[in-house]
């Protein structure tokens, strides 16, 4: 059974994905509604799944230096378990903040953030290359952010 979003739903979510601490309330009075109905709303899309967490955007720049890396991924082998396993182990690689499964000249596609062009060095060397069925890395260096939204475009 599909699930369905209406229109204050969406409202909802939009609201949310802007700033996630505003109260029912507060969402309430934005939406002309009254708070009990959206507070019950609010709590049937966590449950059906529409909202997965609630967490806070960290200001990178205001912790420290670092450069965002996009590795171009192939493996020797494209066989199911193979990919599974590559999966299974960039995981668990803290400097990997995304990974993507992609069609095309590469198999995946890493976000990679690290301190320097060193220690992207030393993760390439140490961990990509060190994986098993590794066929090719290339790397596109992020030289200044443009866009960073993490919102989900609602239409």
């Amino acid at each position: 059974m599909e699930l369905k979003l209406d229109a204050i739903d969406r409202a909802i979510l939009k609201i949310l994905e802007k700033d996630a601490k505003t109260v029912a309330k507060n969402i309430a009075e934005q939406l002309n509604l009254t708070k009990t109905p959206v507070y019950e709303r609010i709590k049937r899309l966590e449950k059906e799944g529409f909202i997965k967490h609630y967490s806070a955007v960290v200001n990178k720049e205001q912790i420290e230096s670092s450069i965002t890396v996009f590795s171009f991924v192939s493996l020797e082998a494209q066989k199911g378990y193979l990919m599974d396993d590559f999966l299974a182990l960039v995981k668990e690689f803290p400097e990997v903040v995304e990974c993507f499964i992609v069609g095309g000249e590469f198999d995946f596609l890493l976000k990679v953030i690290v301190k320097s062009l060193d220690a992207y060095y030393d993760f390439a060397k140490t961990k990509i290359a060190t994986l098993p069925n590794i066929g090719a890395v290339k790397s596109a260096f992020v030289l200044k952010e443009v866009k960073d939204e993490i919102a989900f475009p609602l239409l």
